[in-house]
């Protein structure tokens, strides 16, 4: 059976609806699940495999499932086609972001309570990934207006508000305007004393 290959027009279409998705901070999970669709639907359309993804029906309701408009896609698909691609003097291309080595120190934060017991106890590090998305029941570290941060674990979120848990006991929920955060990332490690 011959294996499917996406055209890389759509694969930078699927790409762009990612990135949208991404902005406005939802899982795959919870972007289909505003059509009734699962988070393997939605992924498919992302990597390009889900025929019909350029029909302006298919984008309209794509796209507004993430509050927001083809043209806003349109943009994202324009302002990634203006982005320069660099070429170093070996003849490597990249039209992305610039690979920036291997040396970069992990950011990583302490917890000095319960909170999140037995998630993570007191004196657990914490390594976490700025800007990148936490799933569901994943950890996060929510850098705030006023300077300061807190860990919780991720629920979800919407246009409007952060809904996460950990605050006092790992099973009190929490809600967070999202006007008072300035950067939510994912812990992608915990580092045991």
């Amino acid at each position: 059976m011959p294996r499917f290959v996406p055209d890389p027009e759509v694969l930078r279409l699927g790409e762009a609806l990612a990135a949208l998705r991404r902005e406005r901070g939802l899982s795959q999970a919870e972007a289909g699940a505003r059509l009734n669709m699962t988070s393997q639907g939605w992924g498919l359309y992302e990597a390009g495999r889900r025929p019909g993804l350029f029909r302006p029906d298919v984008q309209r309701r794509l796209t507004g499932a993430l509050d927001s408009s083809p043209e806003a896609l349109a943009l994202l698909l324009s302002d990634e086609a203006d982005r320069p691609t660099a070429v170093d003097p070996n003849g490597v291309e990249n039209s992305g972001r610039p690979f920036d080595g291997l040396s970069r120190a992990p950011n990583r934060i302490e917890v000095r309570d319960d909170h999140l017991s037995p998630w993570a106890e007191p004196g657990v590090v914490l390594e976490f990934e700025p800007g990148m998305q936490p799933r569901q029941g994943q950890g996060c570290v929510i850098e705030m207006a006023d300077g300061t941060m807190r860990v919780r674990l991720f629920e979800r979120t919407d246009a409007q508000e952060m809904h996460v848990r950990g605050a006092g006991k790992l099973d009190q929920a929490e809600i967070i305007d999202r006007h008072l955060i300035v950067r939510t990332s994912a812990v992608v490690a915990r580092l045991e004393r």
